[in-house]
């Protein structure tokens, strides 16, 4: 079982050409073990990663985009097996690839920027729910929020006075800019997606 982004950034034409290379970092750092990306149509990108640790890096990818004025990101997560290998991850294919690509087509429809598709049903329903909740929050993270989120993703485990001083902001100011992107609630989705994902996998 792997795990498949397919996204985009939005309105990427209004935004300065620096959101490039944001992605591109965001992808470089992406927190799981094995990982192959690729960018396509300019401003769309497809990652292949494991499956447990999709939930993390697409809060990760969303926090780095949002730390530019007036940016964001849709993402549709596929989880699944593949079936077929290719150097490039957009040439590849399975079961993960075709769920990711649904879940991405659906993100119009059901006016979210994140969803979720996998094999289980049940899984499909609770965790896109708990998501499109999420999505009120981080729809709405400023970009200090998002760059506050970034750091404490890059440096988990990490106390928040080393943060602040990584950020250059006070330890209160950190400290204030978290509580208001929740990101200790997200933290929380993020270890119960990986506990259920993990045991979803071994049946």
């Amino acid at each position: 079982m792997i795990a498949v982004i397919t996204g985009d950034i939005i309105n990427s034409r209004a935004l300065p050409e620096e959101w490039i290379d944001t992605l591109k970092g965001a992808l470089t750092h992406l927190f799981t073990k094995k990982s192959t990306w690729e960018i396509f149509r300019g401003d769309s990108f497809q990652i292949e990663l494991n499956a447990e640790d999709a939930l993390l890096n697409a809060i990760y990818i969303k926090a780095c985009i949002k730390t530019l004025k007036k940016a964001d990101v849709r993402m549709g997560i596929g989880i699944g097996k593949k079936s077929v290998n290719s150097a490039k991850v957009t040439e590849a294919n399975g079961e993960a690839f075709i769920h990711s690509g649904f879940a991405f087509d659906t993100l119009r429809t059901n006016k979210v920027n994140m969803a979720f598709q996998t094999p289980w049903p049940s899984f499909n329903d609770d965790i896109n729910l708990l998501v499109k909740l999420a999505l009120i929050t981080m729809d709405s993270w400023g970009q200090i929020s998002a760059e506050m989120v970034k750091y404490a993703i890059e440096n988990k485990d990490t106390k928040q006075d080393k943060i602040a001083k990584i950020s250059g902001r006070s330890q209160s100011s950190v400290s204030e800019a978290l509580k208001r992107a929740h990101f200790a609630e997200l933290m929380e989705l993020e270890n119960k997606y990986r506990a259920q994902m993990i045991n979803l996998i071994k049946k």
